[in-house]
């Protein structure tokens, strides 16, 4: 019998566990057997894998995070990393491997794929910043997060007359906050992709108090930069396998930009950071049934032996693209999408 291998690489993302469910139950059906590496790329390092039956998904697509778990492992900075994958998972017996992640983990896949491995891709990650797929799951669950979040906070912080900055995820991509803070209403919205200004921030905030609406929010991506405040801005000095600077620790651009409109217009001011609390939790509908519909997709895509490619989401219809379209560049938030959400700042 020949074996399916998936793993779950990177950020969980609400989805994962529909995507695993309907790799699961579709291989079975076709007749493989599937194999689930623990821990993302670090699973098939170690061989650290459980074998997956129908009865061990059932109904897990209604879960949040992932039962096989996840590590931001980059293979390419381990010794000898790829070719100990691809002989572990010859070795183990894996006709092909489902990879889902966001950019990281699908630009090892391709890597993978260069070096004459079978394998297949599903795109992940909240961020909604992978190219070639018009949306990833994860995405909806953590901008209705964003969205309840804000809902919240506007019967309070109008009740203390306060102005609220929130901290959204979103490192090079403003998706979140974008999406997340239109749908909550947030009275000013900055991104990553353009860079905003405090005062144009605090002259907003001015004028609502001085037309009666005596609070303000503000929805700013952890990425989102004011290049006179970048001397203002902490991170931690660690940065994680592939790189990347560990944002939400340090002094974020959400503290700073809390203190610079305190200071400047005399507004009590207060900041929050969302963090991990966009990611957690149980999937919204959309991304439970676009989890699903990816993991039968990428099964297909095995049994039509179209190795090298990922199953996504274009103009409503599962296809399968090469994953050399979706990785080496960030699908961005363009700025006609940020000028509608300028004309409601205020």
């Amino acid at each position: 019998m020949k074996r399916i291998g998936i793993l779950t690489g990177g950020g969980d993302a609400p989805g994962l566990n529909a995507v695993i469910r309907a790799v699961t139950m579709s291989a079975v059906d076709a007749g493989y057997e599937v194999v689930g590496f623990l821990r993302g790329w670090a699973g098939i390092l170690e061989k650290d894998y459980r074998v997956l039956t129908k009865d061990d998904v059932v109904d897990i697509h209604r879960q949040g995070g992932t039962i096989l778990f996840s590590s931001r492992t980059n293979v390419a900075k381990i010794p000898n990393g790829l070719e100990t994958v691809r002989k572990n998972l010859e070795e183990l017996g894996i006709y092909c491997l489902v990879a889902s992640g966001g950019e990281d983990t699908l630009g090892v896949a391709k890597k993978l794929g260069d070096a004459g491995g079978r394998v297949v891709g599903v795109p992940k990650t909240i961020d909604n910043d992978v190219n070639a797929t018009d949306y990833t799951f994860g995405f909806d669950t953590a901008i209705n997060r964003v969205m309840e979040a804000l809902d919240r906070l506007h019967t309070t912080t109008a009740a203390h007359q306060r102005v609220m900055v929130v901290e959204i995820m979103g490192r090079h991509a403003g998706w979140m906050a974008l999406h997340g803070g239109m749908a909550g209403g947030a009275h000013y919205i900055a991104i990553p992709e353009v860079p905003f200004s405090i005062e144009d921030i605090c002259e907003i905030v001015k004028k609502r108090y001085e037309r009666g609406d005596k609070y303000a929010i503000v929805a700013i991506a952890e990425g989102a930069e004011d290049p006179k405040l970048l001397s203002h801005v902490q991170h931690s000095a660690e940065k994680d396998a592939f790189g990347h600077v560990q944002l939400g620790t340090g002094r974020g651009i959400g503290e700073v930009v809390a203190e610079e409109i305190e200071e400047r217009t005399g507004i009590e001011t207060r900041h929050i950071v969302l963090g991990h609390l966009q990611r957690g939790g149980d999937p919204t509908a959309f991304d439970r049934v676009l989890g699903t519909r990816l993991g039968v997709k990428v099964v297909e895509m095995i049994e039509c032996q179209q190795f090298g490619n990922m199953a996504a989401l274009q103009g409503g219809e599962i296809v399968s693209v090469p994953l050399a379209d979706a990785v080496g560049e960030l699908k961005t938030v363009p700025p006609e999408r940020y000028q509608v959400a300028r004309r409601f700042f205020g």
